[in-house]
């Protein structure tokens, strides 16, 4: 499974692409981060992972639901960070299976540690964990290597381009096959690479 990144209405969301990789989409480059089965949506982590994530994150420390999406934000370098939408209830759940417990805070936020439960649910899951820590840590390592400022310049040069070419009364549909004959061949070149 490939994954990359993208961007919505200021929060970043991921998850596989059908096919995999990463594209062009609504004039955004768009790093594949969601998929696209059926005209539907489809997050990166099942409500399952998810639980697991926030549960271990918990583990190791009591957190409420900011440092929650904080962390997973910085596990994957920036790629994803979870709207609040999606922690809450995933943590209400986490209570609700006596995984989590409210602990005592300062201020107005709640702060939930793990249960004798939680630990033990995790250790039943400890191979599951892992994978998720590990696809994490994966994202990170893309997110730094096409995060490079170059390679968006040039991305972004070549849908400009694409856009203002594309869009202009004369493009015969030779025009057109060149074109996407040209991309074939850079997409060919730099899959060798």
């Amino acid at each position: 499974m490939r994954f990359g990144f993208g961007h919505h209405h200021g929060h970043r969301r991921f998850g596989a692409r059908q096919g995999g990789g990463w594209g062009m989409r609504g004039g955004r480059f768009d790093w594949g981060m969601e998929s696209e089965e059926g005209g539907r949506r489809r997050r990166v982590f099942d409500g399952g992972e998810l639980r697991l994530v926030l549960l271990k994150l918990i583990g190791d420390e009591p957190r409420h639901g900011y440092d929650l999406i904080r962390a997973i934000e910085e596990l994957t370098g920036g790629a994803y960070a979870p709207s609040p939408g999606v922690i809450y209830p995933t943590i209400t759940l986490l209570g609700d299976m006596d995984l989590i417990e409210e602990t005592a805070a300062e201020g107005a936020r709640k702060v939930f540690a793990i249960t004798e439960a939680g630990h033990a649910h995790l250790a039943e899951k400890q191979a599951e964990v892992d994978a998720l820590f590990a696809r994490l840590a994966g994202l990170a390592e893309m997110r730094g290597r096409m995060d490079a400022m170059p390679l968006r310049r040039a991305m972004h040069n070549l849908r400009n381009v694409l856009r203002h070419r594309l869009t202009r009364e004369d493009v015969s549909k030779e025009t057109i096959h060149e074109i996407v004959a040209a991309i074939d061949e850079l997409a060919g070149r730099i899959e060798r690479m």
